[in-house]
């Protein structure tokens, strides 16, 4: 088993090494909290979150640190704006951002650091730039020397000619006009510390640079972060670790497509997963709340934090994610094909497939020595779901093979006619159970089938379900009684309120969709 990953830095898919054997450190831009959190912002924290669970799976001991930026211009000026502090603004917004982590099922962060906290390490990596050379005091801002990093531009395959440096009243006080601010001097009103320079506060970049080698070290992993923060952030970022510590900051740098708000295009569960091009994610795409992405809180109330959750895996993460409500409704209705599955096996073996011990590493769920047809074709699949997976963190790809394992299951219960009890035999029904297990094996890897659906319960559910089982009953005398035209009358009514009616040899079941 090889993992290799993409890395933006060299343009190539590389063998994935970690600087410590069997350890693994990650570090992933978070937002800036200063709004309510929209939908772009759950894409990275979806796809690192999902990186690191697989990489656990392959016997990997990780660390995913995710930041908070709560110092910045817009968070000053949301502050102002409603005469409270930042610090009011930081903490409500990161409130509402880790909520919907959690509805998203994002619960694999170690460390949140936020950059207030941080001050002390942010002008001591200040202080060390200026003495190596690489950064100069200008009148109370400190800015990088851009000219001092002969690798500057690197990552964005940009030369120092290409860039374009901060302008205002900063520019004329520079040496350079790419140069950029590592500390801003203090103006009135607005929250500022001491340092040797005068008051002020953090530059963006420094931020990430300074946290990332008190949590991870001077030279870590993996950097991820969405594609349009490779310039500046990122390449000024790479800038300042690299000239502070003289060794690669970062050994593969990752990042994910962007969204844009355009109606959705392929089918959940087919064959015709988008891959990754070239430009298959630019920074006029980018999704964001100017372009009306807000109320994702609402949005996880009305689709379900699953749903959500799978309709931004559903593609390649390099590659852009096309948004809409009708694109998550279609991914939620394909996800519910496992619903039906897992409702039916347990239908035949009596056992909830939740019940099942959760399979939680790749040793663990190897189905070679696995006797019957059945679990030599999941064998298969399963190999094709993990070698997608290996390959650069494939999770549309790989999809498709756990929809192929879930019409593999349904095929065999039909064919072996496992619904009806008298023709069921121990061994099929093992082979059907341990196979839905693998099924959750593999979705547990990309956040998904980790718990049973909140099922209805109470006094009301009894009381709609003992209904159900009345219409259901009234259905069923139509059938025996040739009235099919009222048995479908009352089905398609039942459909038309979300009521799905599934009929099986042992009877007629009833779910809401």
């Amino acid at each position: 088993m090889t993992i290799r990953v993409y890395n933006t830095l060299t343009k190539i898919k590389e063998d994935f090494e970690p600087v410590e054997p069997g350890k693994v450190s990650i570090y992933l831009c978070g937002p800036t909290v200063y709004k309510p959190s929209h939908i772009g912002h759950m894409v990275g924290p979806v796809i690192f979150d999902t990186i690191k669970r697989y990489l656990m799976y392959n016997g990997f001991d990780v660390t995913l640190v995710v930041n908070i930026t709560d110092v910045d211009d817009k968070l000053i000026a949301e502050s102002q704006s409603h005469g409270i502090t930042m610090e009011a603004v930081a903490d409500e917004m990161t409130a509402d951002y880790l909520m919907n982590l959690g509805l998203l099922g994002v619960d694999q962060i170690d460390e949140m650091p936020k950059a207030t906290d941080h001050i002390d390490e942010i002008i001591n990596f200040v202080s060390e730039l200026i003495e190596k050379g690489h950064a100069y005091d200008s009148e109370g801002d400190v800015f990088f020397d851009v000219t001092s990093d002969p690798d500057y531009g690197e990552l964005s395959n940009r030369s120092i000619d290409d860039q374009q440096g901060e302008g205002g009243d900063a520019a004329s006080r520079k040496r350079h006009p790419s140069d950029f601010a590592l500390w801003k001097s203090a103006r009135d009103g607005e929250p500022s510390w001491e340092s040797p320079w005068g008051n002020g506060r953090p530059g963006w970049h420094i931020e990430c640079s300074a946290m990332s080698r008190r949590l991870l070290g001077k030279s870590f992993d993996i950097h991820g972060g969405g594609l349009d923060l490779v310039f500046p952030h990122h390449e000024n970022e790479r800038a300042q670790s690299n000239c502070c510590h003289d060794i690669p900051m970062v050994k593969y740098w990752m990042h994910n497509g962007l969204m844009r708000a355009e109606p959705s295009a392929g089918k959940v569960g087919g064959r015709s997963d988008r891959e990754p091009g070239e430009d298959s994610a630019t920074v006029d795409t980018k999704i964001s709340r100017s372009k009306g992405a807000g109320g994702l809180a609402e949005l996880v109330e009305r689709q379900g934090g699953e749903r959500i959750r799978f309709f931004l895996l559903r593609t390649h993460y390099r590659s852009t994610i096309v948004f809409s409500e009708d694109g998550i409704e279609e991914a939620g209705s394909a996800l519910d094909t496992f619903t039906r599955l897992f409702e039916r096996v347990e239908r035949i073996s009596g056992k909830s497939v939740y019940d099942q011990p959760l399979i939680t590493s790749r040793a663990e769920g190897d189905l070679a020595d696995q006797p019957g047809d059945l679990l030599m074709e999941v064998a298969n699949l399963r190999s094709g779901f993990l070698s997608k997976m290996d390959d650069d963190f494939n999770t549309g790809g790989a999809i498709s093979d756990i929809f192929d394992l879930a019409r593999a299951i349904n095929r065999f219960i039909d064919q072996q006619n496992l619904e009806d009890s008298s023709s069921r035999s121990d061994d099929d029904v093992k082979q059907v159970t341990r196979a839905a297990t693998t099924i959750r094996e593999l979705g547990q890897l990309l956040g998904l089938f980790i718990s049973r659906p909140e099922q209805a319960s109470g006094a009301d559910d009894a009381l709609l379900d003992s209904i159900m089982q009345l219409v259901i009953q009234l259905r069923t005398r139509s059938r025996e009684n040739k009235d099919y035209e009222t048995a479908d009358l009352i089905r398609d009514q039942l459909a038309d309120l979300g009521i799905t009616i599934e009929d099986g040899k042992e009877g007629s079941n009833w779910r809401i969709e």
